[in-house]
């Protein structure tokens, strides 16, 4: 583990080129967040470009974004010389939304004050006692033009973060560049989701059918894995359990329908034959529960975010999503950089996952922080 402080750009400057397997960080999001000086840009093409040299070919990079500065983010990697390959969603039920109140504004600007209380039900002020005729309790509009604009707002309540997944161009093809480099490609079955399957849908490993079989659709090619395929959504659990209480229990969704050769109806391996048909057999899984059964991550609780001490930074990751990326992007052993550290989650789940770091934070503070999280009493509760 290795946490630099300083500039990114020039750190990033004394490392070799083609060095690092993976880039896995949380850049500002040009929004001034909390007054923060560092969030008032978002990196430019100059910051991904180093990054680029730094990186191995067909090396994978994730980057959070803002919902209103994503595009910026993007833009700057994608003309540093990146491929972008997907935009996944952090999906989650906890946001506090973060609105103007308009009603409030125009009596604020026409010079009425609306009352202060500590409470009370219906009627009643409890500053003032019973409520007079006339008099506005907290919360009402005061002007007419106020009243007229009652429950107008000037934002949504925040419930997703934007994750770029981009790409180094690789070095010849997919299959060269993970030989050579053992970069290239995702870690698809390291990541799946949730239950285990017990049938999967045909593709170009698992489509071969053992026809001698006493269970038709056994694979030849052994167990199918576990889980579902990672989405590029992933939900914290406020988010799923309000997915799952509108959805209500439902049993495991089928998939497709496999038909063995020739057959000539519905989906599956036969479609367009005209050869005789023999009976579809369904594939899916065999689970029951909500909609929402895949991936998420609550965002970092108090008890986390302060593990090994205080902790000031504002945005913290949870340590179980950044495990999830480092794992979906990173080879066995590898190294991750996050040119923008942090209070060092990124840190927590490389070498949570086994994979070495380096780390550049600006901010002596942060960086402090960062090195006592790492190795204080969070990772050792979530190392394997």
């Amino acid at each position: 583990m290795d946490i630099r402080e300083g500039d990114c750009r020039e750190v990033m400057a004394g490392m070799g080129p083609a060095s690092v397997d993976a880039i896995v960080c949380d850049p500002p999001y040009g929004l001034a967040f909390m007054g923060k000086a560092w969030d008032h840009g978002v990196p430019g093409v100059p910051f991904w470009a180093e990054a680029l040299r730094v990186a191995k070919p067909g090396a994978h990079f994730v980057a959070f974004g803002g919902t209103r500065t994503h595009h910026r983010l993007t833009c700057a990697i994608e003309d540093a010389g990146w491929e972008i390959r997907d935009c996944l969603m952090w999906l989650y039920g906890s946001g506090f939304p973060k609105s103007l109140d308009v009603s409030k504004a125009i009596d604020k600007a026409a010079g009425e004050c609306r009352p202060r209380v500590r409470g009370g039900q219906g009627g009643t002020n409890t500053i003032l006692g019973a409520r007079k005729p006339g008099e506005a309790i907290s919360g009402e509009a005061i002007s007419g033009e106020a009243i007229a604009w009652a429950g107008w707002g000037t934002a949504l309540k925040p419930a997703y973060e934007p994750i770029i997944l981009a790409r180094k161009p690789l070095a010849g093809t997919v299959a060269a560049n993970v030989l050579a480099h053992g970069t290239g490609a995702l870690n698809v079955d390291g990541c799946r989701i949730g239950t285990t399957v017990e049938t999967w849908p045909c593709s170009a490993k698992y489509s071969r059918f053992d026809p001698g079989s006493p269970s038709k659709g056994t694979q030849k090619l052994g167990p199918p894995p576990p889980g579902r395929w990672p989405a590029n959504v992933c939900l914290d659990e406020a988010a799923a359990r309000l997915v799952d209480e509108a959805s209500g229990e439902r049993p495991g969704m089928q998939i497709n329908s496999v038909h063995r050769r020739g057959a000539t109806t519905g989906k599956g391996l036969g479609y367009g034959s005209s050869s005789p048909s023999t009976p579809a057999e369904a594939v899916g899984y065999s689970d029951t529960g909500g909609a929402a059964r895949f991936f998420y991550t609550a965002k970092a609780s108090s008890s986390e975010r302060h593990a090994a001490g205080r902790n000031l930074h504002p945005t913290v990751k949870p340590v179980d999503l950044m495990r999830w990326l480092c794992r979906l992007v990173t080879p066995p052993g590898g190294l991750i950089l996050d040119p923008f550290c942090g209070s060092g989650s990124t840190g927590i789940a490389a070498l949570a996952e086994g994979f070495r770091f380096i780390g550049i934070e600006i901010d002596a503070e942060y960086a402090r922080t960062a090195r006592r999280r790492v190795a204080g009493p969070l990772f050792a509760e979530v190392a394997p």
